[in-house]
């Protein structure tokens, strides 16, 4: 898609916290630029961008603390999806050419300084030869030809370039993305800001950007007698129900231009933006019509509760129930591998698992072997039962070993999914 990407950079003090509001609120990527670790001479928090990864469903880009290939490996085995360069790259310009060869250019990014560099637009042509598959030019906020220097580089250079503003506003990025023709922007200040706000703004003078946009208007839809459509919303991630309720075509539009759910009260007879007063906003993630075209689907990212009780649900009151079997086969193996959790942070007496954790890695390591073996063995029985019981018990013993070493199962079906 041919559209100026948006990236805001993490607050240090909150990463987590920061990278979760940005991958709700239209952020393209995120980027972690954890400067200290590089003025320090440690390694790159990888526990840290391990967290940031899981939490969110957009790209990150980190820098901060490369100095070598071990380094970029462990960044990008963390879950980030692109490493940048700076004195690293300066320091040894073929590791950009050996990483971008090991893991793809589209991976690599080159961070040129344009307040020291002497040479940026020869630098910037090297490292674009060099393999680097994105350049960042970076400034310190007072360089006064900065537009000028993007320029000259963007003439010379065939890929994309990722702009840094410390603008918080849409009308202070316009000129730097129309005049430089950027392919990205990167957002210096730790402020928290509407993306979906800055990048309305931007849309509005032209610039194309990633926005949500409706399939079909709001009067194709079938409204009931009070001119309304009902709502359903489900949780994006868990398909849970967590509310009903009811739009117009302004709350509608709303919810399209803003990213938030907005709704209209029967009762109040006004619109009202989901968690405005409580915090508990409702990040869109899409919306779908029934066949009738008379009531929306709305899967959402819930911050907080969604029921004005604080339930995480509205429906909580139970009516009636038949006996069923309750075991979700999509969420059995996050089920067991919370439990498992649990009693490495809760040790229980008498536990096997903890007793897996208390001997160490070398105990965990000889079980999963076994239970692999006995797969093997239990395959050649022309009973598949046995195959059953040896497949359980290696895969919790994998579990064990999974937490253990830090590993998730988001880790894993990320990238299962990547090889898809």
């Amino acid at each position: 898609m041919d559209y100026v990407k948006i990236i805001p950079c993490l607050d240090l003090d909150n990463p987590v916290e920061a990278a979760c509001y940005y991958n709700d609120s239209g952020a393209d990527e995120i980027a972690y630029f954890d400067s200290k670790a590089t003025k320090e001479g440690r390694e790159p928090n990888i526990k840290e961008i391990k967290e940031i990864t899981r939490s969110v469903d957009i790209p990150l880009l980190v820098c901060g603390g490369i100095r070598c290939m071990e380094d970029i490996k462990k960044v990008l085995y963390a879950g980030a999806n692109k490493v940048c360069m700076n004195s690293a790259a300066i320091a040894n310009p073929d590791l950009v050419k050996e990483a971008s060869d090991r893991f793809g250019r589209d991976r690599i990014i080159v961070g040129i300084d344009l307040s020291t560099m002497k040479n940026p637009v020869e630098w910037a042509v090297k490292m674009q030869e060099m393999g680097a598959g994105e350049l960042l030019l970076i400034h310190n906020n007072e360089v006064p030809d900065y537009i000028s220097l993007v320029k000259e580089i963007k003439k010379e250079v065939r890929i994309p370039v990722i702009v840094s503003s410390y603008g918080t506003k849409a009308e202070e990025m316009c000129e730097m993305i129309q005049e430089t023709d950027a392919e990205s922007v990167s957002l210096y200040s730790l402020e928290k800001m509407d993306i979906m706000e800055i990048k309305q703004g931007l849309a509005a003078a032209n610039i194309e950007v990633n926005t949500y946009e409706s399939r079909m208007s709001f009067d194709q839809f079938k409204l009931n007698s009070d001119g309304l459509i009902p709502v359903v919303v489900q949780d994006y991630k868990t398909n849970e129900v967590l509310m009903v309720a009811y739009m117009n075509q302004e709350s509608y539009e709303n919810t399209i231009r803003t990213g938030k759910m907005t709704y209209y009260s029967r009762s109040r007879e006004e619109l009202w933006v989901k968690g405005e007063t409580s915090g508990h906003f409702q990040y869109l993630k899409s919306l779908t019509l029934d066949c009738d075209n008379d009531t929306i689907l709305a899967k959402v990212s819930q911050v907080g509760a969604a029921c004005h009780t604080g339930s995480r649900s509205c429906f909580f009151q139970p009516l009636l129930e038949k006996e069923y079997d309750h075991t979700n086969p999509l969420t059995v193996f996050e089920d067991v591998y919370s439990v498992i959790m649990d009693r490495k942070e809760n040790p229980k007496e008498g536990s096997y698992t903890n007793y897996l954790f208390d001997k160490g890695i070398d105990k965990i390591l000889k079980k999963v072997g076994e239970e692999c073996t006995e797969i093997v063995i239990a395959a050649k029985n022309p009973d598949a039962e046995e195959m059953r019981y040896e497949i359980s018990d290696f895969l919790y013993h994998l579990m064990v070993l999974m937490a253990e070493r830090g590993l998730e199962w988001k880790d894993i079906t990320d990238e299962l999914a990547d090889r898809e």
